[in-house]
């Protein structure tokens, strides 16, 4: 997300446009900091465009008697009506002199007119749009890691979005937290650690240990997931993704991560892990391998008489397709 200087920030006008609310929350806070860079008894003040009418928010922003700076805090101006809108316009054209006004708008086509309007007058812009893709939100707990002081590894940053989830705040806790407890060297052996019982739950952390023949580990995770109750299908499911993954990437033409994801439909993160993977896979084993995922999933459907035993077999019977030659 590209930040503005603060330069910038000491404009009068302040748009904050997306929905990502951990990013809106910093914006509004980054905003805050440098008015109180130049005046520390700055007052904040704050409302709801829906919750106000023209008349409550010309007396947020009018000038006081004494002339104390303060900032202005509108979220959600895309649901203001028309009349707030009007008047979001009409004052952006004249600020009052001390006030700094901070607007929200989630950047979609509701009230555009108003955003457009403040970018017009000079407003310094804060993107917060939501972290839709993986790569995004990779790249987002890489900036925390360094933000926070810290160095990782792409295996490390990749393995703290599988264990922690897509909720930004829950990323940036976990990554600041590791960062505090490792002294600052975030990798892979260090996530694993502090996210046991969590990150290893899921069948695609299953599927990765068993693709990489990690099978000690493959097969712990796999009884930390029927242990929670993760169901047999899913685990089934992330085997055989894991297993097409690596034959998609070895059949695959030259190129880094970057260069391939729009061909091959995957996150570059991805691609290299799988990349990594696939130079210990032959032909032969990824035939082999297909044919085990394939069994598996009949017998996760009610095939099996034991569930349980029918994925630790295939886990086992992975890593031995992995060793044809």
């Amino acid at each position: 997300m590209p930040s503005p200087t603060v330069d910038a920030l000491s404009s009068p006008l302040v748009l904050v446009l997306g929905d990502e609310q951990l990013l809106v929350d910093r914006a509004v806070s980054t905003a805050v900091k440098v008015a109180r860079r130049a005046d520390p008894d700055v007052e904040r003040r704050e409302a709801l465009a829906t919750a106000i009418s023209p008349v409550e928010f010309e007396d947020l922003v009018a000038p006081s008697l004494f002339a104390e700076p303060r900032v202005v805090v509108i979220r959600q101006a895309h649901e203001s009506s028309k009349e707030i809108a009007a008047a979001l316009v009409d004052y952006s054209g004249d600020p009052v002199e001390g006030v700094v006004l901070v607007v929200q708008h989630n950047g979609g086509a509701r009230n555009k007119p108003l955003a457009d309007a403040l970018r017009k007058a000079g407003a310094a812009l804060m993107t917060c749009a939501k972290l839709t893709k993986p790569a995004e939100r990779i790249d987002f707990v890489r900036h925390e890691i360094r933000s926070a002081g810290g160095t990782t590894t792409p295996d490390a940053v990749a393995a703290i979005v599988d264990a922690v989830g897509s909720d930004l705040r829950e990323l940036a806790a976990a990554a600041s937290q590791l960062v505090a407890d490792t002294g600052g060297l975030v990798d892979e052996s260090a996530v694993r650690r502090y996210h046991r019982g969590r990150a290893e739950v899921t069948g695609f952390a299953v599927s990765d240990m068993a693709v990489a023949g990690d099978v000690p580990a493959a097969l712990e995770a796999l009884r930390w997931a029927m242990g929670v109750g993760v169901a047999h299908v899913l685990v089934a499911d992330a085997l055989a993704d894991g297993i097409r993954t690596v034959a998609r990437v070895s059949g695959a033409r030259p190129g880094n991560g970057f260069a391939l994801a729009g061909e091959l439909g995957m996150p570059p993160w991805k691609i290299d892990r799988a990349r990594t993977a696939a130079r210990y896979w032959t032909e032969a084993g990824l035939a082999r391998a297909m044919e085990v995922v394939a069994d598996l999933n009949g017998a996760v459907k009610g095939l099996a008489a034991d569930a349980d035993y029918a994925l630790e077999k295939a886990v086992i019977d992975l890593s031995r397709a992995r060793r044809l030659r």
